[in-house]
């Protein structure tokens, strides 16, 4: 039925369209973007192209830099995404974005391969692929620019997405691939805006139902600019493994919220052992400054961890910290009924204690999500 109704190239042609979309997510890449549209320009020569490149704000000006280009040439489209941080979820921004046939992804920092795109607009031509990627691990290709610590860390996670979710490429884990955009439209409302490994995502999301070809190219040395990886890279990638086994059940931002919760546990058992025991401080004070050290330490580490791409900053802290007294205080009475609802038809304590607990961190996670880290 998509096929049917797909339009051609010359059916785009003649409407103004593009053919092809490439998505560039940026963070503080000014010293590539325009090296990029210049290798864009010079390999995309018979194809109808337009480049998208999706801004998070970067404090060196990178949105300025590609507002430039576009003023020069129109085939360059800026998105300047303010307030949230995500390569996944600027790739996917940048793709609904596009009106081409195909929409390609690729790094800003000139480690992928540019000139490997025509075969990849080829291949989606002819119908023998609507998925084609860009892959290291295939002979041909290459990761030698990789330290052996990032090679290993690759190689691991490779390993563990093929196994626990069934995935069937060598490299899932690659940032450079191109897709049907229709295709990728119908898979984006089940995607995840957190975390780096967008194409992992598609691909479980599609499971097995989209017809995929793996090219080899070589992953080259980043010139300039800043790399879209921290150090919490590892928790988003098993955030996203989780998520997937789950069936979106669980995902990563309540998994976080949850750790953080387990944290604040230990923090105020401790807080009340010291007033209590060392300072000798009346149990009711003692347990009121314990629970209230424990919500500003979530308060801190949710800001920190969980809602990172919406971290709070200057004033808004201090507002948002007074929301999460009061949205934790609700959640303790929730806690508390729900506890004694299930005590008074099954007089176990520990089930009636577990049930509370998760109801209180469903209502915390939910309630903060809403008021306190909202998106604006």
């Amino acid at each position: 039925m998509n096929d049917a109704i797909k339009p051609s190239p010359e059916t785009l042609s003649q409407a103004g369209l593009p053919e092809l979309s490439v998505v560039v997510p940026t963070f503080n890449e000014r010293d590539n973007v325009t090296v990029l549209y210049r290798r864009l320009e010079a390999t995309l020569t018979g194809i109808s192209w337009e480049v998208v490149f999706v801004d998070d704000n970067s404090p060196d000006g990178t949105w300025e830099v590609v507002r430039g280009l576009a003023r020069k040439d129109s085939r360059v489209r800026c998105i300047r995404r303010i307030g949230r941080r995500g390569l996944s979820g600027a790739c996917i921004e940048g793709i609904l974005a596009s009106n081409s046939l195909y929409a390609a992804v690729i790094d800003a920092d000139l480690q992928h391969d540019e000139t490997q795109l025509p075969k990849m607009v080829a291949l989606l031509r002819s119908g023998e692929a609507e998925l084609v990627i860009g892959s290291r691990y295939i002979e041909g290709g290459s990761a030698d620019s990789f330290n052996k610590q990032r090679a290993g860390a690759s190689q691991l996670a490779t390993e563990v997405a093929r196994r626990a979710l069934k995935v069937e490429v060598a490299d899932p884990m690659s940032g450079f691939f191109m897709i049907r955009r229709d295709r990728f439209e119908q898979l984006a409302p089940q995607l995840s805006t957190q975390g780096f490994k967008i194409l992992l995502d598609v691909i479980a999301t599609a499971q097995g139902k989209l017809r995929t070809i793996e090219i080899p190219f070589t992953f080259g040395s980043r010139q300039h600019g800043e790399s879209k990886l921290d150090s919490m890279v590892a928790l988003d990638f098993l955030g996203l493994v989780l998520a997937k086994l789950t069936h979106d059940v669980v995902s990563l931002r309540f998994l976080l919220f949850a750790m953080v919760g387990g944290t604040g546990l230990v923090v105020h058992l401790a807080a009340l052992f010291i007033a209590h025991e060392i300072f000798q401080e009346p149990f009711a004070e003692a347990q009121a400054a314990g629970a209230l050290i424990a919500m500003t330490s979530n308060f801190i580490l949710n800001n920190f961890l969980t809602y990172r791409d919406q971290r709070l900053k200057g004033f808004a802290i201090l507002r948002g910290l007074l929301l999460f007294y009061l949205v934790c205080g609700v959640g303790l009475l929730a806690n508390v009924g729900v506890a004694f609802a299930v005590f008074d038809q099954e007089p176990i304590w520990w089930l009636a204690g577990l049930a509370g607990a998760l109801m209180g961190v469903v209502w915390n996670y939910a309630m903060s999500g809403l008021f306190v880290w909202r998106k604006r």
